[in-house]
């Protein structure tokens, strides 16, 4: 049989029963409509993730003082990181582009009548290249103002707003802890990240957060950025034997420091993002298998219908192949408008999404509406195959005398 009197005969078969036919593909629309928006959802949140991670810094490592274990309970962290190491990884890795001593605590920051609690980052001028920090207004201290232990302090945007309102913080003093600063910068609003917020924050220089502000002898940390194409895993292994070695601790004995990288980070967070992306689609797949079953059911009644109509045309020579191919066309074809609208269908639901939502965004790639069409015509084949199956078996004799 032809394919254009294959389509011709199904599409009148379809279209003598609209209602029945629109029915039967409604599950395959709404499940390929569901699959991509649902695996858009997933792209999207993935993507969102990727970027608030890589505007915290490119090529990121964080060094962090390690717990100490008491009775198999870790309560305490180690208060071993000091300068010296920093200035030792300087100088023995030169994968290293960037580096910075980091000490973090809070403090009462007062201006005129408004005060509030506000984190406050102790760090070199390099801080700001690591962190992917840039300023609005103003400008960062200088190394020798971090020498001469200057009490001088960028201010998230966050913080100027809670303190200044709508005025320009740029050269107000304000205090913190009693001591009077000088607000020399302000840095460009960044978002709540969630588990920390960049615009709220005061960074001031390292030497003045632990000498004069909270008088501290140990690092809360060093931040370090790699150079572009070094190898992560390398400079890993490389930093940690060192540290190890300035800290003289055995190799039976584990490490008082933590090591991150942010590709370790982007990788464990790729890995929630795949597997909430298979979870999200494995949902939405269950409503293509409903429609598959509807669409079986549909043409199981069709095939009662048209017992007479398979006797009729196996009678004037069509072949048991002639019609399983008949009625296993009309159900891919059935399947195929239903993902075709589907897919439409699921463009409309990313697009009011994006347009209308502040806190969700979708980004579809053309291989998920390859999978959801693919998956519809699949449906199509395969619940289509026992209807057409059981019309080409019909006895030509039974169906003629079927009423």
């Amino acid at each position: 049989m032809l394919i254009w009197t294959l389509i011709k005969i199904s599409l009148k078969g379809l279209w003598a029963n609209k209602m029945r036919s629109f029915l039967a593909v409604l599950g395959i629309i709404i499940g390929v409509g569901a699959v991509i928006t649902m695996l858009a959802l997933a792209e999207g949140a993935k993507k969102e993730i990727t970027k608030k991670v890589s505007s915290l810094g490119s090529d990121l490592m964080v060094i962090r003082p390690g717990q100490k274990e008491n009775r198999g309970v870790r309560n305490e962290l180690f208060e071993t990181i000091s300068l010296k190491d920093a200035e030792t990884l300087l100088k023995k890795v030169p994968e290293i582009l960037h580096l910075s001593p980091v000490v973090r605590s809070g403090a009462q920051v007062k201006y005129l009548s408004s005060n509030t609690n506000v984190p406050v980052t102790g760090a070199a001028l390099t801080y700001f290249a690591i962190r992917n920090f840039t300023l609005q207004k103003g400008r960062a201290f200088s190394e020798p103002e971090t020498l001469q232990m200057a009490r001088v302090a960028v201010i998230g945007a966050q913080t100027a707003e809670d303190l200044f309102g709508k005025q320009d913080p740029i050269g107000k003093i304000i205090k913190v802890t009693g001591l009077n600063f000088k607000i020399i910068g302000l840095l460009e609003v960044k978002g709540d990240q969630g588990w920390y917020n960049p615009d709220n924050q005061l960074i001031i220089p390292y030497t003045t957060a632990m000498k004069r502000l909270f008088g501290l002898k140990h690092l809360g940390g060093i931040d370090l950025q790699l150079k572009k194409g070094v190898n992560p895993t390398l400079a890993e292994e490389k930093i940690n034997r060192i540290m190890r070695d300035q800290h003289r601790l055995p190799p039976e004995m584990p490490s008082d420091f933590t090591l991150q990288s942010q590709a370790e980070l982007l990788k464990a967070l790729n890995s929630v993002s795949m597997v909430l992306t298979m979870l999200l689609g494995g949902i939405a797949s269950i409503s293509l298998l409903v429609g598959g079953i509807g669409i079986m059911n549909i043409m199981l009644v069709t095939v009662t219908e048209r017992t007479r109509e398979i006797g009729i045309r196996k009678a004037l020579g069509a072949k048991n192949g002639d019609i399983l191919r008949q009625f296993l066309f009309e159900s891919i074809l059935l399947s195929l408008l239903g993902g075709g609208i589907g897919i439409g269908l699921g463009f409309l639901s990313c697009y009011l999404i994006n347009t209308f939502s502040t806190s969700m965004q979708t980004f579809n790639r053309p291989f998920y509406v390859f999978i959801a069409f693919s998956f519809s015509a699949a449906v199509g084949i395969f619940f289509g195959f026992y209807p057409a199956f059981r019309a080409a078996k019909q006895n030509p004799i039974d169906a003629l005398r079927y009423e």
